[in-house]
């Protein structure tokens, strides 16, 4: 029987994860089925350890059960802990469901890999202090930025988020009105206004020479941040179809312990 494994939120039917890990199977040669699974807006636990209890072998959460799934899981990893939201869960050898996160090194392997960039020594700008945010900065700050700032319309949640990281490295916060007179190498997005189709209050001369901007949101077309970016002079500008296809990517390595080649599965969903 094929080792059984899903996605679960809430809305879930639009997810590319079913996709994705089929694709990925398929190129390693393994033996499993993946598909999506609606939970109740107040069942996530109950049809989590359900899904465990009936030979589940390892489970993707999306929104908005990331946290349920933090406060599920008997062990986390190190970034999980630190981002307060687990996306990956899985059964180890124990019997005990494990907590990972794997958008932030999906993201720097999207970055850094794929694209090419470089953020060692450079200045790196996040908007917003969500669960976006939680769960990138720990491994950006690897990255040894010269400086990593944590820009939010509410200031005071910023510096919660950069008090928590304040040991890993130089990480500082602000408002949206303290940017003006800033300079940034790196400028990622990790609001949700792009899918709003609105932007965060940027000032015309955020962008240092040669900058690049990355959004974590995904559309057919450019998002209107990576619109802004090039408007405003951006070396590059990404979205986040790469980060979704590589943090799956990383998902897969800590399920089945290998790692997919993800060029193919990216370009069909692009072409898609």
């Amino acid at each position: 029987m094929s080792d059984r494994y899903a996605v679960m939120g809430n809305p879930v039917a639009h997810s590319k994860s079913p996709f994705i890990h089929t694709s990925f199977a398929r190129q390693c040669r393994q033996d499993l089925r993946y598909e999506a699974l609606l939970a109740p807006l107040d069942g996530f636990k109950q049809a989590a350890e359900a899904f465990f209890a009936g030979g589940g072998k390892g489970l993707n959460v999306t929104v908005p059960f990331k946290q349920d799934a933090w406060a599920l899981a008997r062990r986390r990893s190190v970034g999980a802990e630190l981002a307060g939201a687990v996306n990956t869960l899985l059964l180890n050898a124990e019997g005990e469901l494990e907590g990972h996160n794997t958008d932030g090194p999906g993201l720097v392997r999207d970055l850094t890999v794929n694209a090419g960039g470089e953020l060692r020594d450079k200045r790196v700008l996040v908007l917003g202090a969500g669960g976006a945010t939680r769960g990138i900065v720990l491994p950006l700050l690897q990255l040894e930025p010269v400086e990593l700032v944590i820009a939010n319309r509410t200031r005071s949640k910023a510096e919660e988020l950069a008090a928590l990281f304040a040991a890993h490295g130089r990480v500082s916060a602000c408002g949206y009105e303290d940017l003006p007179g800033q300079r940034f190498d790196w400028v990622l997005n990790a609001t949700a206004a792009s899918l709003e189709g609105s932007l965060p209050p940027l000032p015309d001369d955020l962008l240092a020479q040669d900058a690049w901007c990355y959004d974590l949101m995904y559309a057919k077309e450019p998002t209107i941040f990576c619109r802004w970016a090039q408007e405003h002079g951006a070396a590059r500008a990404l979205d986040g179809l790469g980060m979704l296809v590589e943090q799956a990517a990383e998902a897969f390595l800590l399920w089945r312990g290998m790692r997919p080649d993800t060029r193919e599965v990216l370009r069909e969903l692009r072409a898609l």
